[in-house]
Formats: structure tokens, C-alpha cells, sequence
């Protein structure tokens, strides 16, 4: 895939089911010689219906360095990281996040694209990955195995969570930005 320098995208997703059972919206935009990724949710999970807002600050080489999370009900998380694979949660050091480089929110299948543009595979390469797996509308978060497969990397991905065994094949668009997520998000934008 080729990995444009500039981005600038607007994305919405709605859930499966529809805009009432979910929806979000995404901006893009390239800031301080990396990328800025803003997004509003509301949705609804195991009964639960919740609002909430992220900020996303990457380095050019879509490494995660700083995550804001805010729930409508009060609720903040705010990590940094070194790019590396070092995190802080609210500033306190998380060593058992040690190694992850990308983040995981559960509502969103836009943090599928950070390790897709990451990683870079070419067709038939999968990579094994640890991650900051951030759940909602609780907002915790901890390390997660997932494994991607590049089954055509311009156009088609594989998900695996490698502690539940959940599996999904991803269409993406040019960029690397899900298309539909089956079963849980459909790209309306």
C-alpha cells in the first residue's frame, strides 16, 4: 500500500444496525510532523448507551504518543507513551502495557488502521502485535495480542484477537481506513 505523508480524511461509520444502535465521526488532519485524529461516538454496549469523544496524537510513522478518552458520563483516561512501547496512564508509569505500540478503543474500528498504515505489509504477511486494548464506556485498559494478515494489503486485512479467538476480514479503503467491519460498523463516509 502506498502510505500518502498528508492526510486529511472525514470519516462516519454507523454500527451494524444502524445509526440509532450507533455512530461516529472522525476527522484526520496532518499536525506538528505527525498525524491528529479526533472522534465522537455514541453507542450503546451490553444495554449500556454512552457518548464519547477521543483525541489521537501520532508521530509520522503512525506511533502512538498521547490518547485522550472522555465518556459524556464524566469518566477521562489519558495515556502517553514514547513510541516505543513505554506507557503512563494519567502520568503514572504502566509497566504491564510495556511493549504495546498501538491502542485498541472498543467502539471505534479506526484504531484498526493505526498498526494497517504502521506495519506496512505487503500481501500474505501477518504480524503478531501487543496493544493497549482500551474498553468502554469504562474506559480500562490493558494489553492485548492481536495478529493482522495482509490477505491483500491494498484492499483487504484479516483481525485476530489472540486471547478470544475473534476473527474478522476487513475491507479497507486507500488509505488503510476500514470500509465495514462485519457485523459491528458500516462506513457511510
Amino acid at each position: 500500500m502506498s502510505i500518502p505523508t498528508l492526510i486529511f480524511r472525514t470519516i462516519r461509520w454507523s454500527a451494524w444496525d444502524g445509526s440509532e444502535a450507533g455512530l461516529e465521526h472522525v476527522d484526520v488532519r496532518p499536525a506538528d510532523g505527525g498525524i491528529s485524529i479526533s472522534g465522537v461516538v455514541i453507542a450503546e454496549e451490553e444495554g449500556t448507551r454512552y457518548g464519547l469523544s477521543y483525541r489521537l496524537r501520532l508521530d509520522a510513522l503512525w506511533h502512538t504518543k498521547d490518547v485522550v478518552v472522555r465518556t459524556t458520563a464524566g469518566r477521562v483516561l489519558h495515556l502517553e507513551s514514547n513510541g516505543k512501547g513505554s506507557w503512563q496512564e494519567q502520568g503514572k508509569d504502566r509497566p504491564d502495557l510495556q511493549g504495546c505500540i498501538d491502542i485498541d478503543i472498543q467502539a471505534t474500528p479506526l484504531t484498526n488502521t493505526l498498526p494497517i498504515r504502521r506495519l506496512g505489509m505487503k500481501t500474505g504477511e501477518s504480524t503478531e502485535i501487543r496493544l493497549c486494548y482500551i474498553t468502554v464506556p469504562d474506559l480500562t485498559v490493558f494489553p492485548s495480542d492481536q495478529r493482522y494478515t495482509a490477505i491483500d494489503s491494498s484492499l483487504l486485512y484479516r483481525f485476530e484477537s489472540l486471547e478470544s479467538g475473534f476473527t474478522a476480514e476487513l475491507p479497507v479503503d486507500q488509505d488503510g481506513f476500514v470500509l465495514d467491519y462485519p457485523g459491528l460498523f458500516k462506513r457511510l463516509a
